[in-house]
C-alpha cells in the first residue's frame, strides 16, 4: 500500500462512511470504492461490510487499518527527519504538553520561540500528563512536558518545582484541619501518596472531605469563598488572590513539591527544531509565571 491507500483506510475508519471518506481525499465515492476493492483483492480479505449508509470494519480490515496508521506515522516521521536534519531550523516540531503548563506558560514560550525561528511548524498536543507520556512512548511526539515523576529511560530535564500549598480564605490553625471541610481534587498518584504521608504524620484521623471537584481552579474558587480549604500546586496561585497559604512540609523539613519535566529521545536530537527548542527551554525560568 502507498501513502494514499493508507490515508484511504484511515478516513474509512474515522468516518465509517464512503462519501465522507472520499471527501477527505478529494475523489468520488466510486473512485474510493474501486481503490478499496483493489486493496481487498491484493490482500485477499474483505475490509468493510456495507450496512445501509454506514460501513462496518471487519477484523481483517481493523488489522490493515492499524498497519496503515503505523505506516503513515513512519512516512510522516521520515519526512520530518529529512527536512530537519540540516542546520537550518525549519520543519515540524511535534510536542506534547501537560494541559496546566499549556494553559499557563506554553503560549508565551511558543510565541517567543516562533519569533526566533519562523520556519518552524509547531504541532501541539495537550492533555493529562499520563496522556502526553503515552504519546512520547509511542513516538507520536518529539518531546513531552509532563507534571509528576515518570520512569523515563531517555534524556530528561527538570524544568520546575512547585510547592504544594494549603489554601483558605482566612488564617487558620493547621492543627484544626481535621475539623475543617476540604475541597478535594484527585491529584497525581505520586503526589497523592506524598500528601497522604504528610497527613498521616500530623493526624490520626482522615480529612473531612465535603466536596470532590474536577479541576484546581474550582478548588481555589471554593476555598476563596470560605467554603473550606484546598490543597493545590502553587502554579494556580496569584499574588492578587489574597488567600492564606501554607506550604506542605514533612516532619523531616522537606517541602512537598510537584516536578515538571521535559522528556525526549536521543534520536529526536537529530532534528534541528528539537535541539533549538530544548536549548530555548533550558534558558527559561519556568518557576516564574509569564
Amino acid at each position: 500500500m502507498d501513502e494514499r491507500d493508507c490515508l484511504l483506510l484511515q478516513y474509512l475508519f474515522e468516518e465509517k462512511n464512503i462519501t465522507k471518506a472520499a471527501e477527505h481525499l478529494y475523489i468520488t465515492p466510486a473512485a474510493l470504492l474501486y481503490r478499496l476493492r483493489q486493496i481487498e483483492k491484493k490482500f485477499g480479505v474483505h475490509i468493510t461490510i456495507k450496512n445501509g449508509n454506514k460501513i462496518t470494519i471487519t477484523p481483517e480490515g481493523e488489522y490493515l487499518i492499524h498497519r496503515a496508521k503505523h505506516s503513515l506515522w513512519e512516512w510522516r516521521k521520515t519526512k520530518d527527519y529529512l527536512l530537519n536534519m540540516g542546520n537550518e531550523v525549519q520543519g515540524t516540531l511535534r510536542i506534547g504538553v501537560s494541559r496546566v503548563i499549556a494553559y499557563y506558560q506554553l503560549p508565551t514560550i511558543l510565541l517567543n520561540f516562533l519569533n526566533m525561528y519562523p520556519k518552524v511548524n509547531p504541532n501541539v498536543d495537550t492533555g493529562l500528563s499520563d496522556e502526553i507520556f503515552k504519546l512520547l512512548q509511542n513516538e507520536k511526539i518529539h518531546l513531552g512536558i509532563v507534571r509528576g515523576d515518570y520512569k523515563w529511560s531517555g534524556p530528561k530535564y527538570l524544568l520546575k518545582k512547585e510547592n504544594i500549598c494549603i489554601i483558605s480564605k482566612d488564617k487558620m490553625n493547621i492543627n484544626d484541619l481535621p475539623k475543617i471541610p476540604r475541597i478535594n481534587y484527585k491529584l497525581y498518584s505520586s503526589l497523592d501518596e506524598q500528601i497522604n504521608h504528610w497527613w498521616n504524620e500530623k493526624f490520626n484521623r482522615p480529612p473531612l472531605i465535603t466536596m470532590q471537584v474536577d479541576n484546581y481552579e474550582t478548588c481555589k474558587e471554593m476555598a476563596r469563598r470560605g467554603l473550606g480549604y484546598a490543597i493545590i500546586p502553587s502554579i494556580f496561585l496569584n499574588p492578587d488572590d489574597r488567600m492564606y497559604t501554607i506550604d506542605l512540609m514533612l516532619e523531616s523539613g522537606q517541602l512537598i513539591t510537584l516536578n515538571t519535566w521535559i522528556f525526549y529521545t536521543e534520536s529526536s536530537l537529530q532534528l534541528a527544531t528539537v535541539r533549538k527548542f530544548i536549548d530555548y527551554i533550558h534558558s527559561l525560568d519556568l518557576n516564574e509565571k509569564f
